[in-house]
Order: C-alpha cells, then structure tokens, then sequence
C-alpha cells in the first residue's frame, strides 16, 4: 500500500518497525534513519528474511532540517513516523512541511534545555499544515495515545458526557537492577522529577513532584503505589473531551526507583543545567544516562505485567455512569515475539497503527490533529489484532 520513512532506532522503533514488517500488506517499505545507522542496518538484517516488506536504511541527523527534507526527497514516503526524541519534532515537522508528507509522533516537543513538555508549540503548526494539505497526528503512542483513543471510545459508546478520567499507567515489570529507566533515562528522569499537575473545573492544580499518592489494585497485577504526574495528553483531553471537570494521571513507582532518585536528585546528577567537568561542560542528566543501564537491553531480564488505562466517569441518558477501559501487555510475551520488554511494546505497536490510520487514508485530514480528535473505532479494532487487546469494566474500582 505504501512506504513509511521510520525516524530513530531505539527501542519503541524496534517494535514499530517489528509491526510493519508483520503488517507488509500495509507497509510495502520502510526506510529506517538514524544518527548511527549501524543501529538501523543490524534491525534490517535481522528482519528481511521474515517480511515482505522491503526494508532501506539511512543516516539522518534528525536535528538538521536541510538533512530530513533532502533524505524526505530520496526516500519519497507517502508518511513519516517520527520515532526520535522529542527535542526533534519540530525540526521533523517543518521538514514534512517542506517536502508534503503527513508526520506521525509518540511524545509532544519539549525544549533540550528547560524540562517543560506541552503541546502549544507544535499546534502552532496547525495553519501551516492546513495550508499544505498534510496531516500531523500527535502522539500515537499508549499514553498519550491509545490513552486518548480509549477516551473517544468512552465518549463515542458509554456516555453522552465524561466528567472525570484518571489514566493510570502501572509497570510491574521486575529487570533486577537496583535502579534503571523503562524508556529514554534522560526523557523519564525529567518527567518524574518535574512537578505533578491536573486539570480541573477549567485550570491547572499543580503539586509538588510526587506529593500525591494512591495504592490502586490494578486487574491481573495486584495492589501498587501510584503517584501523580504531569503528563501531556491531560492538556488535550482537558479541550477535546465534552463535560470535562477533572483529569488526572498517576503512575506507579517502588520504593527502590523513588529512594535511588531522591538520591541521585539530592547529590544533583538529575541536573539538566550544565556543569564545568576536568574543562569539559557536561549535563549531569546525560552522563546519568550513560551510565545507567541502556532500556533497549532489559528485555530479556524483565519478568511481570503492564497495566495501563483511564477510569472514566460521565453521564447517559441522565445517569452517572463509571467505567474503565485498559490493556494488560506481558513483558516476557513481549519480548519473544519483537525482543523488547512491554514499555517499548506498548508504545511501538500504537506507533504503527497511527501510521497505517494515516496512511491507508482511515484518518485524513490536512492540520495538526491529537489522537482523540479522529474516530476510535477503526483504532480500537486495529489494536486487538495487533497485540494489545482491552478489556472495559463496568463495575471499576475508583481512585479516591
């Protein structure tokens, strides 16, 4: 059916790119680009003799616009799926711009050098890509993502309003580290050590990093400690979703992950201003992170569940009404069949369905668009076939 151009080759964009070659009805090509294309040539190697799909790769500095439109230009692909860090959407969208290709992302821009993540700067993008005829879909991963989706399904069949969602994200995955991120060190550190923050009744509450705590007893996981975050797709939510008095996101921590934090925040290695080191200026976060174990490595050594959903209240026909929609993903599945754990599956598989929505023309339409703004269904459908089935309760716990 079409080509994608796959930007970056961590561990999300293994498993996206594990789901296009399973899906080459719809992905006839793939170009993977990264910095270090030898990342990209051992994925292809490892794929082209399990696929039909045809499979290209390239070096891009995602940073570099002239590189992305010339590379955009080579490749020709009908969308590209930006799978990099966030500090590079906005090079990668106003490269689409220039060349007339619909973009995909996982995760909203945020600047290198303050720890601030909103939406503002790339739906500023919305006139621009009005005008050039091209889609952009923001955030196409689970959360936010298949986050959003869940909600416009709540919306399109159990209510006529929702007036509460809480998105409660829980990894019980065990690697056996004393102390190591799921996903981008630098990236999950910066969001955890930020100040939490909901919406409700029309503005932002925000609390101090990881003052507001709940123990949830999650479906096939048990009882965790969750603790309140900010997280982007709050922002969206708070203007898509109708009836909307409250919105929060939580997310679950052990004791050891929030004691070896507090350390590492206290002696300041979670530092993102620069520092003077032997003559050389280094980020104390980016040294973290190279020292941290790499995400991409703890698939084979991580045992447990993932558990991740949105408790929705709302009204119908008059009435309150409460449900919870959520997907349990297994990281020992996970890693047998695409070798990532479930933090990487859960965001790699929504990653390549948003660009099959966009590329089979299911969601189309020229502007900036997040995730929960096209119809659930199709989504919904798409993510049962492609490895995370959900399941929606109608008798859930709350959280207080």
């Amino acid at each position: 059916m079409g080509k994608v151009l796959i930007i970056g080759c961590g561990g999300v964009a293994s498993v996206a790119i594990h789901k296009c070659c399973q899906n080459a009805e719809v992905f006839d090509e793939i170009c993977i680009a990264s910095r270090t294309v030898s990342k990209c040539d051992a994925l292809k190697e490892k794929l082209e003799n399990q696929t039909k799909t045809k499979i290209t790769t390239a070096q891009v500095n995602a940073d570099n616009v002239d590189e992305l439109i010339a590379l955009i230009e080579k490749v020709q692909p009908d969308v590209v799926l930006n799978l990099a860090l966030p500090y590079q959407d906005l090079t990668i969208m106003d490269a689409c711009l220039a060349t007339g290709v619909d973009y995909i992302d996982t995760a909203n821009y945020e600047p290198e050098d303050t720890a601030k993540f909103e939406y503002k700067w790339q739906w500023d993008y919305r006139k621009r890509f009005e005008d050039a005829g091209i889609t952009a879909l923001l955030g196409s991963g689970f959360d936010p993502g298949v986050t959003g989706v869940f909600s416009a399904y709540a919306l399109k069949h159990y209510f006529d309003e929702i007036n509460y969602i809480d998105i409660l994200d829980c990894n019980a995955g065990d690697h056996g580290y004393p102390f190591a991120t799921n996903f981008n060190p630098e990236i999950n550190i910066r969001e955890v050590s930020a100040k939490g923050s909901y919406w409700e009744d029309g503005h932002w509450v925000e609390t101090e990093p990881m003052e507001i705590k709940r123990v949830y007893n999650f479906p096939e996981i048990g009882e965790k400690d969750m603790y309140l975050l900010h997280h982007e797709e709050l922002e969206s939510l708070a203007l898509n979703i109708p009836g909307i008095k409250r919105i929060r996101f939580f997310m679950t921590f052990g004791e050891s992950y929030l004691t070896h934090l507090k350390c590492l925040e206290n002696v300041g290695m979670t530092s993102i201003e620069p520092i003077m080191y032997e003559g050389k200026e280094i980020v104390p976060l980016q040294f973290l992170k190279a020292v941290l174990p790499d995400p991409s490595t703890l698939g084979p050594r991580t045992k447990g569940k993932t558990n991740i959903g949105c408790i929705f209240i709302g009204k119908k026909d008059g009435k309150e009404r409460k449900i919870y929609i959520y997907n349990v993903c297994d990281h020992e599945e996970s890693y047998k069949e695409v070798g990532s754990q479930a933090v990487s599956y859960t965001t790699g598989v929504p990653a390549m369905i948003g660009a099959m929505m966009v590329m089979s023309g299911i969601w189309k339409k020229p502007g900036v668009y997040n995730i929960e703004e096209f119809d659930p269904d199709p989504f919904m459908e798409a993510l049962n076939k492609w490895g995370l089935p959900w399941k929606v309760s109608e008798a859930p716990e709350m959280v207080d």
